[in-house]
């Protein structure tokens, strides 16, 4: 089934026939909704409806955002529900999406499909969550959207076999905690009828709306999306989403959402820019502002044309008084993003969750620099840190590595706004070269994403250079929108086509699990496949997996054998590729595992575990791996980190690892449901990433380290040996490599580095402890020979100058030089090219070896005349077969056709005058 729209039969339930709800269309948006008030025209949703609770408040009292989170909490409790914990935002448990963005995200798939069992039913908890779908509109609406937001989640998971509750208890419950509990009028409450889809799942649902504003969302989700097809589910799913800052901000009536959630801070931002807010009159615009949009229109003073008519104001005038109140909150929105995302360890960069920090960051200055606030951004976050703390103590314990992200990140940005106005300025001046036809909103795309550019500085440089530029105000909508969903992971052709041979199939009794010391073993053969793939009815060969090389070793049977030369684990059945004539099917083989290489393959998985948790202690609990690759000689790690690891870090890695394995701390393997394994350890058991099943392999190294782990380890940390990190590098922007050897490889390594020092001391006579001193010794009197060198190089450039200055001739006014120099460097011909070069003169050497060079030079009395060398070098390196390019000043080329040189010469010469010629 594939449907966005529900029959009224989904919606027509006991309560609204019991408490007299009809369903009426709205004239407005043409929506169905249930009303107690027969005569009610619309939906009661801004903008069908604007916003009345503006200074009138419909609740009992108010409510701070933390006395409204413990209000929704409490009161599902008492109605049965067990209150759980807050997950974390970055959403480390799938390999669907980066960030939580929904309560229910927590729970899908796993248990919204029966994988495992909820951690309570029915369950009651306030979710810290992300989207950044709506980025451009955060603070244009004054608070309808937000980029980080709590929503109050009360889950119900309705089994074939068990039911908790359904659609008229959740209406039930939700109508009597807005009315009995917070006490708005029973009239005053509309519910919408809606669709919603989100992580995989989808369903009808009812929105409800008090005085123009959305506070909750009720959705019976029982499908499943699958290529855009809705297939019912066994579980139904009671997924209810209250906007814990939105019932705040209802109850408070203030002129912003902003007011309600942050207060004192709004305060004092506004105070630090200067502003002044006119409460009156904000009050009159916030009662507008829910049809404030950008996907509608993408230019913010068109929508608000029509605000500004209601007003009686200028629409420049009514921009010019909200825009900078606006930025004010999105940058307080912003900021509390920021904190939250940095102190789950998401490290800004140009991938993957570090993207989006970078962009909520970047944006963030952009708004603090229109409030003329940029040096305050650290101290912004800050803020933030402090106000949340004694409700997410986290903050408060990664404060530190917070605002050191953040300082570093900072610090980038701003050398990418220096460096970005040189790339503008030239991008402007091909634009009107006519080699670009425009700078357009694909061009800035491109422009943010590749350089991290922003289009504000573009548009500052392009109105400088009298370039037009499209561009749209919701641009960060559109950036986001590319970026906030994880892509999807390609199965190899291989795989699928295995996948089709096992079906039908038992699954592969594993005893590299049942005995991890099994190294020879028996088995039947259950199939072959395309005379290579094996499959048995057990092994001890390990698949590859989880950054583990696979097993190697030996098959026999009846005097014959088979090569194991690699294993992958297909839908439960371990597929073993042999090289050599396979055994037939049905008969008994004997197997034996490469054990030298099994061992070197658990040493360093498990030394990875070890340097993951020392890795941790020494850069901060930000380092999260990023991926990782075990192989017997060597293995690699890679860590989410902001700066580059520095030598001292990396002995200090070494020797926390190092002291891991000398106390010989035992390694223990449990499997136990997911549900225990997050409560027991959190959720850092995902290190290397989802884990989509119901029970949970968890590898344990004392207090030291604990992930959920499928891969092979020794028994204790005292097996794996000497673990050494040989290299350290920076593989994309907020990822470090470590490259580490452990055990005998570990050794090896040691001893390799010895055998070079030493034959390094010999060679500079010196001992091995000397060599420091020797060294700096020979660079110095290497620099000094150097020195001498350039010294004398220059002496020769300025005497071949003055051989050659005589050579010019005069041609319309002025002077030309076009000369082969024979095998001469490039370097050469450069400097030549500049020491020669005057106001009217125009220079183009050559030289020739086994490939032609071309460098040319122009004067500002030249480019006056229309010589333009960059192209003029580009049209003479053809005649030997290449190309060149450059400004018009400087232009350099070649090409490998030497028996084309005279005619390049020429072809100089002659491109130069016809140019002056006109």
């Amino acid at each position: 089934m594939s449907i966005r729209r529900f029959p009224e039969s989904e919606y027509r339930i006991p309560f609204f026939e019991e408490e007299g709800f009809i369903r009426r269309c709205c004239s407005s948006c043409g929506e169905f909704f249930w009303t107690q008030i027969p005569e009610q025209e619309t939906c009661g949703e801004s903008p069908c409806y604007p916003y009345t609770f503006i200074q009138n408040p419909p609740t009992r009292r108010t409510y701070s955002v933390r006395e409204m989170r413990e209000a929704f909490l409490s009161f599902f409790e008492k109605a049965g529900h067990t209150r759980i914990a807050p997950y974390p935002i970055v959403a480390r448990w799938r390999d669907d999406l980066y960030f939580t963005d929904a309560s229910i995200i927590d729970f899908q798939p796993y248990v919204t499909e029966g994988i495992a069992p909820p951690p309570a039913n029915p369950l009651v908890i306030s979710q810290p969550c992300l989207r950044f779908v709506d980025i451009d509109n955060v603070g244009l609406t004054l608070g309808r959207h937000l980029t980080i937001f709590e929503m109050g989640g009360a889950h119900a998971f309705n089994y074939p076999d068990k039911r908790v509750y359904w659609k008229d208890e959740t209406v039930r419950l939700h109508h009597e905690f807005i009315t009995k509990e917070l006490g708005v009028k029973s009239e005053e409450v509309t519910y919408k009828e809606g669709f919603w889809s989100g992580g995989g799942n989808a369903g009808p649902d009812v929105e409800t709306a008090v005085r123009g504003l959305e506070v909750a969302t009720l959705v019976f989700m029982y499908y499943k999306v699958v290529d855009g097809d809705l297939v019912e589910l066994p579980i139904k799913t009671v997924d209810t989403g209250y906007g814990i800052e939105r019932y705040a901000w209802l109850s408070q009536g203030s002129v912003s959402c902003f007011h309600a959630i942050y207060g004192p801070l709004l305060d004092e931002v506004l105070k630090m820019a200067g502003l002044k807010v006119d409460e009156y009159f904000v009050a009159r615009y916030a009662r507008l502002s829910g049809g404030m949009k950008l996907e509608r229109v993408a230019n913010v003073k068109k929508l608000r044309a029509g605000i500004a008519g209601e007003l009686e104001i200028p629409v420049d005038e009514l921009h010019a008084i909200m825009s900078p109140i606006e930025n004010a909150m999105a940058a307080l929105d912003h900021s509390k993003a920021i904190a939250f995302m940095l102190a789950e360890g998401v490290v800004p960069s140009n991938v993957r969750e570090g993207y989006l920090a970078r962009l909520v960051i970047r944006r963030l200055y952009r708004l603090l620099r229109s409030l003329q606030l940029e040096d305050e951004l650290a101290s912004v976050v800050d803020m933030q840190i402090k106000y949340w703390s004694d409700d997410f103590p986290h903050l408060r314990e990664m404060r530190d590595e917070i605002l050191d992200m953040l300082t570093t990140e900072e610090r980038r940005y701003r050398e990418t706004l220096r460096r970005g106005v040189g790339i503008v300025r030239k991008l402007c001046t091909q634009v009107k070269a006519g080699r670009l036809p425009e700078i357009n909103v694909d061009t800035l795309i491109e422009l943010y994403d590749s350089h991290g550019i922003p289009p504000n500085i573009v548009l500052e440089v392009a109105s400088r250079e009298d370039v037009p530029v499209s561009y749209p105000d919701d641009f960060y909508n559109r950036v986001a929108a590319r970026h906030i969903q994880a892509p999807s992971a390609e199965i190899p052709a291989l795989q699928r086509r295995l996948e089709l041979l096992v079906e039908g199939l038992p699954a592969t009794k594993r005893l590299y699990y049942e005995d991890p010391e099994c190294r020879r073993f028996k088995a039947k053969v259950l199939k072959v496949v395309n005379g290579k793939y094996i499959i048995l009815d057990q092994t001890a060969f390990y698949p590859e997996g989880g950054g583990q090389l696979a097993d190697q070793g030996i098959i026999r049977w009846d005097g014959n054998e088979a090569s194991v030369v690699s294993v992958q684990e297909i839908k439960g059945a371990v597929v073993h590729e042999v090289k050599g004539a396979p055994p037939p099917e049905g008969v008994e083989v004997a197997c034996q595992v490469d054990w030298e290489r099994r061992m070197s393959l658990t040493r360093h998985h498990t030394a990875t575990h070890i340097l993951i948790g020392a890795l941790r202690r020494v850069l901060g609990e930000h380092a999260w791996q990023a991926g990782a690759q075990k192989e017997a000689d060597k293995s690699r790690l890679d860590i989410s980190h902001h700066k580059r690891i520095t030598l001292e870090e990396i002995e200090r890695i070494e020797e926390l690892a190092n002291m891991v394995v000398m106390e010989d701390v035992p390694v223990e393997v449990s499997t136990m449901p997911r549900e225990r394994a997050e409560a027991e350890y959190g959720f850092r058991l995902y290190q290397g990433g989802a884990v989509p099943t119901r029970e949970i392999r968890v590898v344990r190294v004392g207090d030291w380290d604990a992930e959920a782990c499928g891969g092979t380890h020794c028994s204790s940390t005292g097996q794996v040996g000497l673990i050494k990190i040989v290299g350290v590098d920076r593989i994309q922007d907020g990822v470090e490599r470590i490259t580490f050897v452990a055990g005998i490889p570990a050794l090896r390594s040691v001893q390799r580095r010895e055998r070079m020092l030493r034959a390094l001391a010999e060679r500079c006579r010196s001992s091995v402890e000397g060599l420091v001193e020797k060294v700096d010794s020979l660079i110095a009197d290497w620099k000094k020979a150097r020195k001498a060198a350039e010294a004398f190089e220059d002496e020769l450039v300025k005497h071949q100058a003055e051989a050659l200055e005589r050579e010019f001739e005069s041609v319309a006014e002025l002077k030309i030089l076009v000369r082969d120099l024979g095998r001469t460097s490039v370097e050469r011909l450069v400097k030549l090219a500049r020491r020669l070069l005057r106001s009217d003169s125009i220079v183009i050497l050559f030289a020739s070896d086994k490939n032609v060079r071309i460098v040319g030079i122009a004067g500002r009395d030249a480019i006056k005349r229309g010589i333009h060398m960059g192209a003029l070098v580009d049209k003479v390196a053809r005649c030997v077969e290449g190309g060149g390019g450059g400004e018009a000043d400087f232009g350099q080329g070649g090409g490998p056709l030497i028996e084309g040189l005279s005619k390049a010469i020429k072809a100089a010469r002659r491109l130069v005058l016809e140019v002056l010629k006109g």
